[in-house]
């Protein structure tokens, strides 16, 4: 341990600029430990992020030049789905990430 640090996870910050991936090593860390709360807050955040792919995409779709070629994907179920399941989980998430 380096003399005068205060946490036991300074050393691998310290030595980050040695060696950079023992700095990714304290992130990878920190997810692999992760809350019940933070991993349901991550999931409806990726669920969020396929909400807005699915928007995306249906505005690709919509502003197409040829109108006759409408493509099998249904982006609004899609959309709609990923946003509800999203936003139920990070209502759910939210609150005790908050208590702490």
């Amino acid at each position: 341990m380096i003399a005068g640090a205060g946490s036991s996870d300074d050393w691998i910050i310290a030595l980050g600029a040695v060696r950079p991936h023992l700095r990714a090593m304290t992130w990878w860390h920190d997810l692999l430990f992760i809350s019940d709360a933070g991993r349901v807050a991550l999931l409806g955040a990726g669920f969020i992020a396929l909400a807005l792919v699915a928007l995306v995409g249906e505005r690709v779709r919509t502003k197409r030049a040829r109108i006759d070629r409408v493509g099998w994907v249904p982006w609004t179920t899609i959309f709609l789905a990923a946003a509800v399941i999203g936003g139920g989980l990070l209502a759910t998430a939210i609150p005790p990430l908050l208590q702490g």
